[in-house]
This record gives structure tokens, C-alpha cells and sequence, in this order.
């Protein structure tokens, strides 16, 4: 059909060949009288909706429904779940109750787009308000309420469905799993009538998230007896694969990879991931490789199980290069990307590489993820710039318990004890309830910032609320604080009086704080405790062997060391660690072995007579050995932790920050030092030790001579 002509009043089709002509007036009309005209008209705009609906753009949308004369239910419908996945839903609420005709589907959609929108009230409001519920109403309601951990509303509704198909069943059994009751999961998988490989599926994985890794591949030899009757899917085999991994079942493993193969689920990106995390978990990198060059890819989640399987045995560095390379390839990143390669960062103290990564994921517009934000925040903290942590944490659109987390551990880990309670007082407003971790890091934000008081009152608080059950790691906290302050006695009677067995570990913690104070009769019996419940336990024997010399008891000394020699026990060397251009540099005491030694001793040589300058004596008591006071001054002037700080001076521009990593606790001889040095140079030091963060400047310590 041509146009053949065009006038304002007149539109007329010319048919060639045929010489039949029709104005638009009369062809309008008879197309308005025509029902598959109706029916172009609904779909052309059915078709624009759902563009605008997949796009996002839930305005232009709607300016298209608004058009619609007679909108049908389906219409209605389409626009209530665009606005309830936009959390629009007001919008939603006032369309669905301007609807002149409701279906099932349509009041199956409007409950669903309450659980989106986490208005539960309203959820429950117009489920019982339903004229009639189909078995997807019902399962609706239980997946919403479960999604939000509200397993026993869920359960009462799962019993009262007046019938239960198999997705109802899998429904409950996944949320059981989903809120850590495993058991109620497999007592209900038992139970059920009929099962599909979404049952025999949902309750595999949910034994393996739970630590139960064997369960779930007995479950799995259990459904392969099935036969034809439950067809494993390549989700399944996913989750075989985890628990496999999990469980270290390398022959096991090997197997089921060769099943895959066979059944062509090996080129499947998902058990390509997974099966490159199994090798990982079993140490097996060469075949975790193998799998990953095994077909071209350009699958975010592959690459991000190689970075994660290089991660999980601790070779950082090769997973730092994956990343680079994968985004080379112009592979984009996703959440899971960045945490592993931030991980790796964390792993190697490599703050440059961190900001690297984080510059990539600001151009990705990931900064303000949570699970990026997460890692940024570990990152930036266990590599030395709280400041940096906290700047991520304040960015962070949507925090979650492990955001809260992480900020107030690293306060605490930097000696910001009262920061730390400033964002725990934050959390509670914000409604979030705290946990063990929560407890944890806040008892040792007390515990490093000398704040014995506050962390009373926090250890009753949170005994008394049972808002996080109360470990062996809180006790040990609180024996911290009580030690640190000079409690001793009393830190040894919480220690008797605890409803739990105490391990060495809270022992050792009260043994260390016997060394800062010099208290050998409560050392001494915390040591016999320690040897008792721990024979080969080395720290016992060197704290005490440290405070019998810094008492100048130097036949105690050697009787610790002999006992320690005979029992075949060997003390852990001092070492200490600066990152620099990505190349992590390691020293020993008194350590030549360095490339740059020469420099490095000149360097502290020159800081020897500067410090003198300001009155530096050498404390003698931290040299543990039985030699002449000026030997013991050499010994002291080139521990590990000095000769990192002076390979720092030579190496980096002036006036740039240095960051030393120690394996152990800094002695007090060299805190001091350290403090001088800082002011010397006109930089800032920041030491990380076996317990916190010390961050030199001006001839202090932020510490405050308090750890």
C-alpha cells in the first residue's frame, strides 16, 4: 500500500492495480469497529509498557497506561510490580485499589510488591483480606515472611495451607536452611510426600552453608540411588561441587568432575567457578588453572574464582595479577571480584594496590555497594589508614551488620576506643541489632584505650540482655581490660569463676598482662595452667622466660630454655615487615642478610646519636639475655621493628608515611625509641604489632603508652 497523496482534510490510499481509494475518516472507522483492532491496540501498548517496565523508566510507563482506555487486569498488574521493584509503593497501593476488577494474580502480585517494599503489615493486611487464595498466594506469603527471617509466621502459615504442593514443601525447607534451622529443614525434607531435584537441592546446599559438608554429599549418593526418577540439574552439581570443596573430599571431587564432563556441564560458568574453588580448597592450584584455561571465557565468575582460589592459599600476589589481567581482557568486576582481590590486598599490607582497586571500582560506581564498601573499609584499616575506613563507611548507601562490624573493629584494632562506641551508640539508633563480633570489637576498643569502666558496664550489658551469647572470646576480652589496668587478681578470678572451661587462650591473655606489670607469682600460676592444657604451647614458656629476665632471675631463664629444648619446642623469631612499590621487605633481629643492610645500619647509626641528643637511655630490662649493658644496647638498637623503619627512611620520599607490620607485640624499648624517631624525621610512623596499631607522631604514640 502507497501513500499516494496528502491533503489536510483528505487522506487517500491508492492499491496499485486495483484503482480503490478510501479516505482516513471512513478506513478510521471501520478499523474502530473492529475487534483485532482493539486487540493491535492493547498489545502495541502492553509491548510499550513492558519497554519501559525492563528499562526502569516506571514514569513513561505509566504516562502509557494512562492512554488505555479500558485497561485489562494484566495491564493493571504489569504497572503494580513495576512500582513495587522501583519501592514505589504507594504508587502501587493506590493503582491496586483503583483496579474495578481483581484476579488472584493480580492479589498475589500487590502481596509480593509489599515484601519488596518490607511493608509485612500491609503483606498480612491483604492476605486476609483475599476473596479467595490459590497455593501461590499462601507460598507467597511464606516466602516473603522467611525472607526476612520471620521463620515462625512463616511456619504457622505453612501449616495452615489447605494444600501443599512441592514448591510450598521447598519453599519452607530452603527458608529453615536459609535461617540456620537445619534440622527442622531435614526433618521436613523427610517428611515430604514427593520430592524434585529442587528439594533434594535446596537441602544439600543448605548442609554445606551450615558446616555440614559430609551430610550433604551422603544426601547426594542418597538422591543418585534414586535413578531416573530425580535428574541432578547443573545447580545441583554446583553444590555438590562446594561441599566437596568445603570438605576437602578431593577423590570425591575428581569423580564428580569427571560425571560433569561427561554430561557437558563442565563448560557451564557456574561449575567452572566452582570446581575452580574445589581444586583451591584442596591445594591443588595447577588444577584450578588447568580448568580455567580450559575454554575461552569472558565470565566474571570464573575469573573471580581464580582470583579467590589464589587468595584461599595465600598466593596475593598471583591473585592481584588475575584481576589486573581480567580487567585487561575487559572483563568488568562484580562485588565478589573486588572483596577477593581486597582480601589478597589485605593479605600482602598492600595499601598502594588496595587504593588501585578502589579507584576501579569508583569508575565501576561500586564504592558504595555494601560488600565493596565492606572490604574497602578491612582494607584500609588492617593496612594502616582508619581515616580512609571510616570515610567508606559513611559512603555506604545501605550498611548492614557486617558495615557496623568492621568500622568499629577497626577502631578498635587503631586504639579509637571512643569512636568505636560513637558508632555502636549510631547502630543501635539505627535499629540494628548487634552480635558477637559487635561485642567482641568493642570490649577491645576498651581494652586498648584503657577504658576498664566502659567495659564493665558493655560486658554486663550485654550479659544481661542476651543480645549475643556470651564466648570464651568476650572473657578473654574482659580479662584483657582487667589485666591491662593492673587487675590482676581480679582478672585471675574471673578466669576460675566462668561457667565455661577456660582455654590457654584466656590463660595467655592474662599471662601477658603479668609480664607488663612484673607480677611473676600470678604469672606463674597462669603458666602451669596454660603448660597444662597445652604442653607444646611455646608463648607460655617465652612470656615467662621474658619476665624471669627482665627480673634478672637468669637461672629461671636457663631452666625455661632447657625444658623448652627438651620438650622440642621452639620459639617464634621476631620478624617485622614494610610493603613498598608492591615488594614486601622482611627483617630478623639484629637481620645483615638484606640487600640494603649497609645503608640500613648507617641510617640507625646516625638515629643512635639523635636520639642520645634528646635523652634516649636504651631500657635494658627488654634485652633478654644474659650479656654486658653495652652489648644489650646493640641488641636493642637493631630490633627487627627498627631496621624495617630505617629501610622505610631510605626508600621513600620525605615526609611520606611508613607502615611497619611486626608479628609480635613491640617491646617497650623500642615504643619509646619509636616515638623519638618519629619526632627525629618528621614523619609519621604507623606500627602494627601482634595486638594493635600504634601510630607515632611528634614524639607520641596514639596509644598513649596504653596496649
Amino acid at each position: 500500500m502507497l501513500i499516494q497523496n496528502f491533503k489536510p482534510s483528505l487522506l487517500t490510499f491508492y492499491i496499485s492495480g486495483t484503482g480503490f481509494s478510501i479516505t482516513v475518516t471512513k478506513f478510521s472507522r471501520y478499523l474502530m469497529g473492529n475487534a483485532n483492532y482493539t486487540k493491535f491496540c492493547t498489545f502495541s501498548y502492553q509491548s510499550m509498557i513492558t519497554d519501559h517496565l525492563r528499562n526502569q523508566r516506571i514514569d513513561e510507563a505509566r504516562t502509557v497506561f494512562d492512554k488505555v482506555s479500558f485497561p485489562d487486569v494484566y495491564l493493571y498488574t504489569m504497572m503494580i510490580t513495576g512500582y513495587a521493584r522501583n519501592y514505589r509503593f504507594d504508587h502501587a497501593l493506590q493503582l491496586f485499589y483503583e483496579m474495578p476488577v481483581k484476579d488472584v494474580v493480580s492479589w498475589n502480585s500487590m502481596i509480593k510488591g509489599c515484601f519488596d517494599c518490607a511493608d509485612l503489615t500491609m503483606a498480612r493486611k491483604l492476605f486476609d483480606e483475599m476473596p479467595e487464595r490459590s497455593v501461590v498466594s499462601w507460598t507467597t506469603m511464606i516466602n516473603g515472611f522467611l525472607q526476612f527471617g520471620k521463620i515462625e509466621v512463616a511456619e504457622g502459615l505453612f501449616y495452615k495451607m489447605p494444600f501443599r504442593d512441592i514448591a510450598a514443601w521447598n519453599s519452607m525447607i530452603y527458608g529453615y536452611c536459609c535461617n540456620g534451622r537445619v534440622e527442622d529443614g531435614l526433618r521436613l525434607f523427610q517428611e515430604m510426600p514427593c520430592r524434585n531435584v529442587i528439594s533434594w537441592t535446596s537441602m544439600i546446599g543448605g548442609l554445606d552453608q551450615h558446616g555440614r559438608s559430609e551430610e550433604a554429599l551422603g544426601l547426594f549418593r542418597q538422591m543418585m540411588g534414586c535413578g531416573v526418577e530425580v535428574k541432578p540439574t547443573s545447580s545441583t552439581y554446583c553444590c555438590v561441587i562446594t561441599a566437596c570443596a568445603n570438605a576437602s573430599a578431593l577423590y570425591q571431587g575428581v569423580q564428580i568432575h569427571a560425571h560433569v564432563f561427561k554430561l557437558g556441564y563442565s563448560f557451564d560458568a557456574y561449575i567452572s567457578a566452582a570446581l575452580i574453588t574445589f581444586y583451591a580448597n584442596c591445594k591443588q592450584m595447577e588444577d584450578s588453572l588447568r580448568v580455567f584455561h580450559g575454554k575461552l571465557h569472558m565470565n566474571v565468575v570464573i575469573w573471580t574464582a581464580l582470583v579467590t582460589g589464589y587468595g584461599l592459599n595465600c598466593k596475593h600476589e598471583d591473585a592481584l595479577k588475575v584481576f589486573g589481567e581480567m580487567m585487561r581482557e575487559g572483563v568488568l568486576p562484580n562485588q565478589s571480584s573486588f572483596t577477593s582481590a581486597l582480601n589478597s590486598c589485605c593479605g600482602l599490607e598492600a595499601l598502594d594496590w588496595g587504593r588501585e582497586i578502589h579507584t576501579a571500582a569508583v569508575k565501576l560506581g561500586l564504592e558504595t555497594d555494601v560488600f565493596v564498601g565492606n572490604s574497602l573499609i578491612v582494607m584500609y584499616y588492617r593496612c594502616g589508614n582508619l581515616n580512609d575506613g571510616v570515610v567508606i563507611f559513611k559512603r555506604i548507601s545501605k550498611k548492614n551488620i557486617v558495615s557496623w562490624n568492621s568500622v568499629i573493629v577497626g577502631c578498635a584494632q587503631h586504639g579509637c576506643g571512643m569512636w568505636a562506641l560513637a558508632f555502636f551508640n549510631q547502630m543501635v539508633r539505627s535499629m540494628v541489632e548487634p552480635d558477637e563480633i559487635t561485642f567482641t570489637g568493642l570490649l577491645s576498643a576498651c581494652s586498648h584505650s584503657g577504658m576498664s569502666q566502659k567495659g564493665r558496664c558493655l560486658f554486663k550489658y550485654f550479659s544481661e540482655n542476651k543480645s549475643a551469647e556470651v564466648k570464651l572470646d568476650h572473657y578473654a576480652c574482659m580479662v584483657d581490660i582487667l589485666g591491662r589496668s593492673g587487675k590482676l587478681e581480679e582478672a585471675e578470678e574471673l578466669i576460675r569463676n566462668m561457667p565455661v572451661k577456660a582455654n590457654s587462650m584466656v590463660w595467655l591473655v592474662l599471662l601477658s598482662a603479668c609480664t607488663m606489670h612484673s607480677k611473676l607469682e600470678v604469672a606463674e600460676r597462669a603458666a602451669k595452667c596454660i603448660i597444662d592444657l597445652e604442653p607444646h604451647c611455646s608463648s607460655a614458656y617465652v612470656l615467662l622466660s621474658n619476665l624471669y629476665a627482665s627480673a634478672s632471675r637468669w637461672s629461671d631463664v636457663s631452666r625455661i630454655r632447657r625444658e623448652m629444648k627438651q620438650r622440642g619446642i621452639t620459639k617464634q623469631p621476631g620478624r617485622s615487615w614494610i610493603t613498598i612499590k608492591g615488594w614486601r621487605n622482611e627483617f630478623l633481629s639484629g637481620d645483615r642478610s638484606h640487600p640494603s643492610s649497609d645503608r640500613i645500619y648507617q641510617k640507625l647509626e646516625w638515629l643512635g646519636g639523635k636520639l642520645k641528643e634528646l635523652g634516649y637511655v636504651p631500657d635494658q630490662r627488654f634485652a633478654l639475655h644474659d650479656v654486658e649493658d653495652e652489648q644489650k644496647e646493640v641488641m636493642l638498637s637493631y630490633h627487627s621493628e627498627r631496621l624495617a623503619i630505617g629501610f622505610g627512611l631510605i626508600s621513600t620520599v620525605e615526609g611520606s608515611t611508613i607502615t611497619v607490620m611486626k608479628n609480635l607485640r613491640v617491646c617497650g624499648d623500642c615504643h619509646s625509641a619509636i616515638k623519638l624517631i618519629a619526632k627525629i624525621v618528621r614523619r609519621k610512623i604507623i606500627v602494627r604489632d601482634s595486638t594493635r596499631f600504634h601510630h607515632f607522631m611528634d614524639g607520641r604514640c596514639s596509644c598513649g603508652d596504653y596496649w
